[in-house]
């Protein structure tokens, strides 16, 4: 437990007792009630300018935020564990809850403790949940990442259409601080893909799901936060219309075609949004539906292994998303990860992203301004979230006027008329309609320098509201209001004497000599007596009245009036909430668009070809991340390679390269650079090469690497031989496959087996474009036996004993992998390193004697594939009755469904019958 002291604040009048009670209080009668209702939750609960916490939520929040554990009165005889954090700090300890894995219950006091003391002396402040805090829920700034989308995704299974028994999934996922709202279809082999791909703060599912063992393990593996409902809020007899009403719409055929496990899962989303902010509504774009096969299919130990998003450690710095993004905005930071975590296999959409590139690669001057301009925009996206969830404040509206304010320039900066790439011209086309209106009337309203809060005040520009205005006057320069009022007075009377003078009976009051009294009581009507004093008389107006009046209720008057004025100023945000994303979604478009174009002229990059055809050319291939940390550290140049893995002339599929060579010469870096090139092009960026073509890859596959995964109780050569299996079941002929080493993870003729009949598999069933890098020599003699394999090595130079790694790729085979020398340069003892050149040199000549490449001359071509001898005794046919029934979900079909279900099982036994 922490030592930390404890924190002096003040508390409310129905704050807890003491000494120990004989029954429960009421204020912690009405905590207990309300976290009884949110027992998943830790209970944030508002107590003057805190938060509190108490029994086990103090005791988990005490250990988690490293805060003191107090104690404050008793339950059932027992001391009542208690912590709390300050309001005006709440965000930076719900970050860290967050983090840590917990849902958080946030309980305000919904009326002034003034109100609940005229009730009575045991009143207790009214409260309720406003809000519950969960990963994917998120809005605040500070909870936030700029550059990355915080997306809620609900999850549901169902049986297919057709009756034959086909899982299929709806996905759903939202992101609330930006109002993307999509939807897709995935299936068994997919769903860790597109897991992996969406990247989910939080998955909702139906917590009858969770009895999938193999279904939570998938959840567990993209990592993240998993939350279960009740399956009533995945009911998709209601789903088409809960979503239709949220989006006041008479049908969603506007919006698209969607399945309906995509409409049940959308809903889902839907409901778990409006349950956690409690009636709030997200300004949420319309669910748009990706469609299949629109994106490259990337597994989640294939995304791991190349570290696109983040490295192997979980850091963003050293990923190929670090490596190029040069955005300069927080929504163009985010959109350039999730088109290079979507690449695309749609032809006229890469071509339209590299068409936008090229035309800013070439234009730099407009780049550059264009680049100037956007380096000043707010991420108006997420302050539009805000504000429409009640959350945001005065620097929101300053952001947005900010940011229209900057679309309408950066739109000037193109030539009216000038011909531009599709992408670029829509672009424009939003922002040319950005709401300039209403952009001006927030600049005008706004102060320069806002507070954060909106209950601080003052941040409603001098100038914009004139009551406004008048009341700050009052407020602040009430002398000088007054002095004014008397001089008038005196100038008006004649009675240089005259004085306006305040004390705490009388208030304000005009004091004048007895002698002149009689020029105020002869008008009774607006001079009215108070007091009379020896040698003076004491008299009040009602300007005077009044002006005392404003004075006093100045400051909540003025602050009235700006909270007004916000409320206004957001409703009308709102109402133009759609305008405001489509210019957002706009300016991040550009925002990638140059930054792309930046990229690829500092680094030179080249636009490459891509088509339908299943070419792989690359010339002058390089590593984008490893050639950045040369050039970082000042080292070597990158050694750029060539590789091409198209099919030849009246060849039908594409070609393996088997790569040989030894450790450390750049085997690794050549196979992961082309699987990134890949990457690359068909997010539609340039590419770091001299020359590429690429026909469209389909699936990409990469098993390089490995680790333990103990929690399942898997060694590294299991989960090599899992992401093997997955590749060799999954791959086609469009697919781009990376093996690295298959089968060093066992015995040396285990491992050499399995390679080989792997390569075969690859070359004989998925036909697919394939790097497989090895160190098993005997497996080039292959080559002589299957047409569209070829071997490939990494050149290296003996010197005086050592080795040179030129790290060049070159046709032929390794003679050997110069392990003794890697060895020797890991700084291994001499006498080691001695006595494995003497273990060596015996081996070798064993291997003379009985050389493993004679196996290619006596083991038929493919002999695994052969088909088996049939049984002695076939078994028994399927039962097609009891087949139609396992593809049944009996709870999620709709009335015609079960109909035609049972017409399906009449037909399936009547068949079964007659056979």
């Amino acid at each position: 437990m922490s030592t930390k002291p404890a924190e002096t604040r003040p508390r409310d009048s129905d704050a807890p007792e003491q000494k120990a009670a004989p029954r429960l209080t009421p204020m912690m009668a009405q905590y207990i009630e309300i976290k009884t209702a949110n027992p998943d939750c830790l209970l944030f609960y508002r107590m003057g300018d805190f938060y509190e916490l108490f029994f086990e939520d103090a005791e988990a929040a005490s250990r988690a935020l490293g805060i003191t554990l107090t104690k404050r009165g008793k339950h059932l005889g027992e001391d009542i564990p208690m912590c709390g954090v300050p309001v005006v700090s709440a965000d930076d300890y719900l970050q860290k809850l967050i983090a840590l894995g917990f849902r958080v219950a946030v309980c305000e006091q919904t009326e002034n403790p003034a109100e609940a003391k005229k009730r009575g002396a045991k009143s207790v402040v009214r409260r309720d949940v406003v809000r519950l805090v969960t990963p994917g829920t998120l809005t605040e700034d500070r909870l936030l990442d700029a550059a990355r989308n915080n997306y809620l995704l609900a999850l549901h299974r169902a049986r297919g259409g057709s009756l034959d028994g086909e899982t299929v999934y709806g996905l759903a996922w939202i992101d609330i601080s930006t109002g993307v709202f999509r939807v897709a279809s995935s299936d068994e082999a997919r769903l860790a893909a597109d897991l992996a791909r969406i990247d989910p703060r939080e998955v909702v599912v139906a917590d009858n799901l969770l009895e999938d063992e193999g279904l939570k393990g998938r959840i567990a593996d993209s990592r993240a936060a998993l939350s279960p409902v009740p399956r009533s809020l995945f009911d998709g007899a209601t789903a088409a219309d809960r979503l239709a009403r949220y989006f006041g719409v008479a049908t969603l055929d506007s919006f698209g075609q969607f399945s309906r496990a995509e409409l049940t899962a959308a809903a889902g989303a839907l409901g778990y949004v409006e349950r956690t902010q409690f009636g709030e509504r997200p300004p949420l774009d319309p669910p748009s539906r990706e469609g299949d096969g629109q994106r490259m299919l990337i597994d989640p130990a294939t995304r791991a292994n190349l570290e696109l998003m983040r490295t192997l450690s979980g850091e963003r710095s050293g990923s190929l998303l670090s490596v190029i993004d040069r955005t300069v905005s927080g929504a163009g930071s985010r959109l350039l990860a999730s088109r290079l975590a979507s690449p695309l296999t749609d032809l006229a959409a890469i071509h339209a992203r590299q068409a936008a590139i090229a035309h800013l690669h070439q234009d730099t001057y407009l780049r550059e301004r264009l680049r100037g301009a956007l380096k000043s925009v707010p991420d108006i996206a997420r302050a539009l979230s805000r504000l429409a969830l009640q959350r945001g404040g005065p620097r929101d509206l300053l952001a947005l006027a900010e940011g229209l304010t900057a679309a309408g320039d950066i739109a000037a900066l193109f030539a009216e008329g000038a011909e531009l790439p599709a992408e670029l011209a829509a672009a424009l086309a939003d922002l040319r309609a950005a709401p300039m209106t209403l952009a001006a009337d927030l600049a005008r309203a706004i102060d320069d320098n806002p507070p954060l809060l909106k209950r601080d005040g003052g941040f409603v520009a001098s100038g914009y509201l004139e009551e406004l205005d008048e009341v700050r006057r009052l407020r602040d320069d009430s002398r000088k209001v007054i002095a004014k009022m008397q001089g008038d007075l005196c100038e008006e009377l004649a009675i240089r004497a005259l004085k306006i003078k305040h004390n705490n009976v009388l208030g304000w009051f005009i004091e004048v000599p007895a002698a002149h009294a009689d020029k105020l009581t002869s008008d009774p009507a607006r001079f009215i007596h108070r007091q009379t004093m020896a040698g003076a008389m004491r008299f009040t107006t009602p300007d005077l009245a009044d002006l005392e009046s404003r004075i006093a209720n100045a400051a909540g008057r003025a602050l009235a009036l700006e909270l007004e004025t916000f409320d206004r100023l957001t409703a009308e945000v709102v109402a133009v909430g759609a305008a405001i994303k489509t210019v957002a979604a706009a300016l991040a478009v550009l925002d990638v668009a140059s930054a792309l174009a930046v990229l690829a002229e500092a680094e030179d990059h080249v636009c490459p070809l891509v088509d339908d055809s299943l070419a792989f050319e690359i010339e002058g291939g390089r590593h984008p991340v490893v050639e950045e940390a040369l050039k970082r550290s000042g080292g070597e140049t990158f050694v750029a390679n060539d590789a091409n893995l198209g099919p030849g002339e009246g060849e039908e599929s594409g070609h393996i390269w088997l790569i040989t060579g030894p450790n450390m010469a750049g085997k690794s870096t050549f196979l992961r650079q082309n699987a990134l090139i890949a990457i690359l092009a068909q997010m539609g960026a340039f590419v770091p090469a001299r020359r590429a073509r690429i026909g469209i890859v389909d699936r990409l596959f990469s098993r390089v690497g490995a680790a333990d995964d103990l929690a399942r109780g898997r060694s590294t050569f299991m989960v090599e031989m899992v992401e093997t299996a997955a590749i060799l079941n999954q791959a086609g002929p469009r697919s781009l496959v990376i093996l690295d080493e298959i089968g060093r993870g066992t015995s040396t003729f285990d491992g050499l087996s399995i390679a080989w009949a792997a390569i075969e598999n690859l070359h004989e069933v998925n036909r697919s474009r394939a790097l497989f890098a090895t160190h098993y020599h005997e497996l080039t003699a292959l080559s002589a036996r299957l047409p569209r394999l070829a071997n490939a090595t990494v050149r290296v130079k003996e010197w005086q004993g050592d080795v040179v790694f030129l790290h060049e790729i070159a046709p032929g085979a390794a003679d050997r992998s110069y392990g003794i020398q890697v060895a020797k340069l890991a700084g291994l003892p001499a006498a080691v390193v001695e006595r494995a050149r003497q273990v060596l040199s015996q081996l070798e000549e064993q291997d003379r004697r009985a050389p493993a490449e004679a196996l290619i001359d006596d083991l038929p071509l493919f002999a695994a594939m052969s088909p088996s001898p049939a049984p002695a005794t076939a078994p028994a046919a399927p039962d097609p009755v009891l087949e139609t029934l396992d593809g049944l979900d009996p709870d999620d079909l709709t009335p015609r469904e079960a109909l035609e279900a049972l017409y399906a099982l009449k037909r399936a036994r009547a068949s079964k019958e007659a056979g």
